[in-house]
């Protein structure tokens, strides 16, 4: 789908407030609610909009730790091991990165001692994990979800 300037406006008004109405959107862009409706299902429909979602913020929700954790593993074992801690409850998200069969994932969990359980039970337990390094966020900057416009 090849997307116009209409439909990138679109997109940045839902990105700033998922929430905004299509009258709204309309409005703003001097379109109708229906065609605005239209587009946005046609978004919708051909990927380019992949869900519509809210932003929690983990800390007030609970997860007051928020650990980076850099996974290796045997080449054999990547899928594997990326397909057993992404239905951990506790990881946000995980990639497999360029480097030597590298994971990234992102944990978010409620205090220390349930990282540490964590990290003693669901990766050290794991075949095929050669190395594991852990960074504690101390201060987030910028955090984003999907693509800046």
């Amino acid at each position: 789908m090849k997307l116009d300037d209409t439909d990138k406006r679109i997109i940045e008004l839902l990105a700033q407030n998922g929430r905004m109405s299509y009258v709204d959107i309309g409005k703003e862009l001097g379109l109708s609610r229906v065609s605005v409706r239209e587009r946005v299902n046609q978004l919708c429909e051909s990927g380019v909009i992949e869900q519509f979602s809210i932003v929690i913020n983990s800390e007030l929700f609970g997860k007051t730790v928020s650990a980076f954790f850099e996974v290796d593993c045997e080449p054999n074992a990547l899928v594997t091991v990326a397909e057993t801690l992404v239905n951990h409850p506790s990881v946000a998200s995980c990639y497999q990165m360029t480097g030597p069969s590298t994971l990234h994932m992102h944990v978010l969990v409620d205090d220390f001692s349930t990282l540490e359980k964590f990290i003693n039970e669901e990766i050290y337990t794991l075949k095929g994990i050669t190395r594991v390094d852990s960074h504690i966020l101390l201060r987030r900057f910028k955090s984003r979800n999907g693509l800046k416009l």
